[in-house]
């Protein structure tokens, strides 16, 4: 298999880990307020493809990841989801769902080289957009998604803000995460 026809998605092929490097901003329901949580976190990305789709030709990759807080063997995060590239339009885009009844599809046009871009989804698009269960749409309300995502050889790490316009806080949340994980293998 060459890589090649993942774009700029082929760096992210394999198994990925961090310490406890990771850190969530966010509104804590126990706490009332806006907190912060380091984690530790295991994401893997599967290749497959072709997937022909009419005229449009996409390889992808599958991909896990769980989130873990520090003496906790549970993850706090999972996500379960796909990112996409389509050569011909240069168009990358990553659908994932959270066990929390929400989905959300980012995407952007990238360069097939890049190493570095921004993905994007924002509330009512109907290309990328967000989808939320009615008590999340009426108590934490999501506007909008970007991450930045940074791919070297042994690392991968992104930047993600999603905005919240939460009940229980009087404004806009803006709910960060961020990582650097390390390459732990190839599996293709």
């Amino acid at each position: 298999m060459s890589n090649e026809e993942w774009g700029p998605l082929a760096g992210l092929i394999g198994t990925w880990e961090s310490g406890y490097d990771g850190l969530d901003v966010s509104f804590h329901n126990d706490k009332g307020k806006i907190a912060e949580t380091p984690y530790r976190e295991k994401t893997t990305f599967k290749p497959f493809g072709p997937v022909d789709n009419g005229d449009q030709c996409l390889y992808g990759l599958d991909y896990r990841t769980a989130a873990y807080r520090k003496d906790e063997d549970l993850p706090f995060h999972t996500e379960v989801g796909y990112w996409m590239w389509d050569s011909t339009s240069q168009q990358v885009t990553r659908s994932f769902a959270i066990p929390r009844a929400q989905v959300l599809m980012a995407g952007a046009t990238v360069e097939p080289g890049a190493t570095q871009f921004t993905l994007v989804s924002t509330l009512g698009s109907v290309t990328y957009g967000i989808l939320s269960n009615p008590y999340l749409e009426e108590t934490a309300h999501t506007t909008r998604f970007d991450v930045t995502i940074t791919i070297t050889d042994d690392t991968f790490s992104y930047d993600e803000t999603t905005v919240v316009e939460h009940k229980k806080f009087p404004t806009v949340i803006m709910h960060t995460d961020r990582n650097t994980l390390k390459l732990i293998s190839r599996d293709e």
